[in-house]
């Protein structure tokens, strides 16, 4: 091959090598910089939360779900970083591996939700009624729950009876929210002001009794509901969530690609040239990386 052909062949094979590594220390960093903030928000959260709570559960806690989801980001970016920067093989296939696993793992989830979809509203049902029980003691799940309810015009996780779930809210149990729901299920004009006993006695009604006064549907549903109405919004979120690791996936792939072919250049090169010509070769990877000539 000419030697003009060669300096260009090694030019662009180079130029591909800079921009895979920039490519993935940018996309590392930035991962690795929401990791860091998702996690400060966590323990914000988890801080103001311990001194408020009276429940022991960390049952649907926000703030420890952004604490771990702060953790894992934080740490396997951090890999990336380091794995581009020193581009160093084995970090980097970790790296590639724990993307690709977390990837398959939401892929999978996903596809067993929508197989086994009434389990799975089974499942949130019992779990909204779980929080239901602890409403007035769990601050993050009251606040999450008033927003659902007034948000998508719900109540309860089935229904506007799984409130009967909570102690205060149990037909049998004294006082003024006996048997009744928070006042956010209720059906109200934005020019009224809020009655919050709006509720009252309405567990113990049928639907059609009282869906002039409350929302009857659950939360669980009217959730469901939306999104299918929104699909579009559906696939942005699931866009948002799986495209991002699936790019990481494959800049890694390729940039481990790229760096297996310079180390296999070197080994033939230094095959080549003999023992002698090593010392060249270190010479001219004083550049701008150490793996690749100048």
């Amino acid at each position: 091959m000419p030697r003009g052909d060669s300096e260009q062949v090694r030019y662009c094979a180079r130029l591909s090598y800079l921009w895979l590594k920039f490519s993935l220390v940018i996309y590392s960093t930035v991962f690795w910089l929401i990791g860091s903030l998702v996690l400060s928000v966590g323990i914000y959260a988890e801080v103001e939360r311990q001194k408020y709570k009276t429940l022991e559960s960390a049952f649907l806690a926000p703030a420890i779900i952004l604490i771990l989801l702060g953790v894992i980001m934080f740490i396997v970016s951090f890999i990336g970083v380091l794995a581009s920067l020193r581009d160093n093989l084995c970090l980097l296939q970790v790296f590639m591996y724990i993307l690709g696993i977390c990837l398959i793992i939401e892929l999978i989830g996903g596809v067993v939700a929508l197989i086994f979809r009434n389990q799975t509203i089974d499942f949130l049902n019992d779990n909204i009624r779980r929080g239901i029980e602890n409403y007035y003691d769990d601050l993050d799940f009251k606040n999450i729950m008033d927003f659902v309810q007034k948000k998508f015009k719900c109540c309860g996780g089935e229904d506007y009876q799984d409130w009967s779930k909570n102690q205060y809210h149990d037909c049998n149990a004294p006082g003024p929210l006996a048997c009744g729901v928070p006042y956010t299920c209720c059906i109200r004009n934005t020019t009224e002001v809020v009655n919050t006993m709006c509720g009252y006695r309405t567990i113990d009604k049928e639907r059609l009794v009282v869906q002039n006064v409350i929302y009857v549907r659950g939360c669980t549903n009217a959730v469901l509901i939306w999104f299918m109405d929104n699909y579009t919004i559906m696939a942005g979120l699931l866009l948002g969530i799986l495209l991002p690791q699936f790019l990481g996936v494959l800049l890694t792939f390729l940039y481990i690609t790229r760096v297996e072919d310079i180390i296999m250049e070197y080994s033939v090169t230094d095959g080549l040239l003999g023992p002698g010509a090593k010392s060249g070769v270190e010479a001219a990877s004083t550049g701008c990386c150490m793996c690749y000539p100048s």
